[in-house]
Order: structure tokens, then sequence, then C-alpha cells
């Protein structure tokens, strides 16, 4: 039986060492197994990064198989989209074993690296059981062609692409991109749209310093190129199926993606409860949708939206037929209104969530009723 505590406290001290317990690990199985480099991006840090998140997600949860599990199904379905078949998972635990005896150094144990082999091989089981199932209902990722492409800001592109087959998701969930201009590089971009009947999905997508993927979207991508789409995942953001409620919608910048497609998804039934949509952004080229919202909000009469700005000294006028107050989002939005009785969405940067949540839960906004979620090409 594995022992929660001793896997945790044997992380957190390799964990110290950072960066290099990555590093490691990469050298490890790229020179015991060569043939492995290729499933990986030429550029390899936020790789690095993300093994180190992982593996403090799965051994945090380790004795919670309930939250565990989950999250290791999908992970597994996930990296079907990275060639990743059954036969690397052996090496790869390898190299893990190896990482962690290197860095435990006088530490390790028989005792130790026998919970850490169960540790492991509980999450291979489970990924690979996962990707066998999903492998037999969909593919492990969508070819999708590039049917409209608007350059909306210095630092926002709004593209709009079709599936080559059909792509099923639910308002609010997330979809990873990858495109030839950025190969091994997936990103995760929210549809700014409920399904359509032409498959089309509009992404919403802001250049990021230092990131690859956004770069080569915004600046380089044309109309019909090709990217591909991995599978949809995340649930925070979607409506819950047994609430009727009025919503509260906070966006932050191109965090307003899947609100506005939730907005889509109220509208296709029917339009049966208020909607308060806020976008908000530092200055105002920065509420790069303003005619789409303000077309929603003209033609649909439970729809309010309403623009925050944070930084202009000088709020326009005449620019927008909805409203325009000063100060973050999360300010404007927690004094327009009394949101006591309504679900309560909200999605932005890291900062901006961080900002948010607690100005709306002092507003009096119970904490079960605010869910929220942080929009990066993460």
């Amino acid at each position: 039986m594995i022992d929660a505590e001793r896997l945790r406290a044997s992380f957190a001290a390799v964990a110290e060492h950072g960066d290099e317990v990555a590093l490691w690990f990469y050298s490890h199985l790229f020179l015991s197994h060569p043939a492995a480099r290729g499933l990986f991006p030429l550029n390899m840090p936020r790789q690095r990064r993300r093994l180190l998140d992982a593996l403090g997600h799965i051994v945090s949860r380790v004795d919670r198989l309930d939250e565990l599990v989950p999250f290791l199904q999908q992970l597994g379905r996930d990296h079907r989209k990275f060639g990743t078949l059954a036969e690397h998972y052996p090496a790869v635990g390898q190299s893990l074993v190896s990482t962690l005896a290197h860095f435990s150094g006088s530490a390790w144990s028989m005792e130790l690296e026998a919970d850490w082999r169960d540790a492991y091989d509980l999450v291979a089981r489970t990924m690979i059981d996962a990707a066998s199932t999903a492998e037999r209902v969909e593919p492990a990722w969508w070819d999708a062609e590039v049917i409209a492409y608007e350059r909306r800001a210095f630092d926002v592109a709004v593209v709009r692409v079709r599936p080559l087959s059909p792509l099923a998701y639910r308002p609010g969930q997330s979809i990873s991109v990858e495109t030839d201009l950025a190969p091994k590089l997936w990103r995760y971009y929210s549809p700014a749209n409920a399904p359509r009947s032409d498959g089309a999905i509009e992404l919403h997508v802001q250049l990021i310093a230092g990131g690859p993927v956004s770069a080569a979207l915004v600046r380089h991508l044309a109309i019909g190129d090709r990217v591909r789409l991995g599978a949809p995942l995340g649930h925070r953001l979607v409506l819950d199926p047994h609430s009727d409620r009025d919503l509260l919608l906070v966006a932050g910048g191109t965090g307003l993606a899947p609100l506005k497609a939730l907005v889509e998804q109220v509208a296709a039934e029917g339009g049966h409860r208020q909607v308060h949509l806020f976008h908000g952004a530092r200055t105002y080229p920065g509420l790069y949708d303003r005619p789409a919202l303000d077309a929603l909000a003209a033609t649909n009469h439970w729809l309010s939206v309403t623009y925050a700005l944070s930084q202009d000294a000088a709020l326009p006028g005449g620019a927008s037929s909805s409203p325009i107050g000063r100060g973050t989002v999360g300010e404007v939005a927690a004094r327009a209104g009394e949101w006591q009785h309504h679900d309560v969405l909200v999605c932005g940067s890291p900062r901006m969530i961080a900002r948010t949540v607690p100005l709306l839960a002092h507003a009096g906004i119970a904490s079960d009723r605010i869910r929220f979620d942080e929009f990066t090409p993460r």
C-alpha cells in the first residue's frame, strides 16, 4: 500500500531543486530512449514546467482517488495527440524513478522506491486504459481549416476554424490547438461560440510575450491554413444543467471567449434567464469584440452588456451602445447590482481572477455560486 505522506514529503524535497529535476528527467529519458525525443517540441522549458505541475497535482491527490482518477483519465486521453503509446510508459517510469532517486540522495530507500513505482503503475494503467477507450470513439485530434481571420487589436486576433470532421464540445470547455507554425506545441483556447450547424469554431487569441503558439496564430496565420484541434475538456465554466438561475458573467481580456459561448447557449435555449455580461480591459482597444457584443445585446432583451476600463484616462463617448464603467471589471461588476441569487462565472488571467473573485465574494455572493477559470494558453 502506498504511503501517501511519505510520497508527498519525498516530492516536496525533490521539487526544491526546481527546473533541474525536469531537465535531469528528460535528459535521462532521451539518452536511454532516443526515439522518445521526437514526441516532444524543440523548445522544452514549458514542457519541463508542465511535468513538475502534473507530478505535484498527482502526488497531492494520490490518496484521493475520486479526484485523481478523472484527472489521469483526461491526461491519458489528451496524450494521444502527442503520439503517446502504451509502450512509451515503462521508459517514462524508469526515468522518473531514476530522477527521484538522484535528487533524493541519502533519503532514498527501498520503501520509497516501492511507493513511487506503485504510484506510477496506477498513473500508467489509468492513462493507458482511458486512451484505449477514447481511441474507439474519437480521433487523437481533428484537422481543421482556417476560414476567417481578423486582427482586432495589436495583440488580439479572432480566428474561425472549421474541423474537417465533426467535433462535439460544450460551451465553456477548452480545446487545444497546434499549428505547423509552432509544431508539437499545443495551447488551450475556448470556443467563443456554442456549437453551430456548420461546425465553425471561433477562437479569440491574445499575443502572449514569449508565447510561440499565440505569436504564430496572431501574426502569421492565414485563411486556408490548417491547424489541429485536441479533444475538448474542462467543466468549471460549463453551465449547470440543473440550475435556471440568472447569470452574471465577468470576463477579462480574451477570457471573454467561453462566456460569450455561454451567451449563445442561453440564446439557443430560448433566452429564459437574464444574463449580465461584463467585459473588462485596461485600455479601450482591449474591448476588441464590442460590435458583436453590442449586436447580441440589441437583439436579445434578456442580455445586458457592460464594459470596464481600468487605465484609460478618458472614456470615449458614443463609441458603444453599452455602458462603460471605470475601474477593473471586478470592481465595475461588484457595484453594478445585487448578484446574490445569480450563478456567477468568471474568466480571465490569473491576476484578474485573484482580484475579481474576492470582490464578488465581498459583495455578498456565496462562494459556491462563483465558478472561475484562468483562460491563458497553458
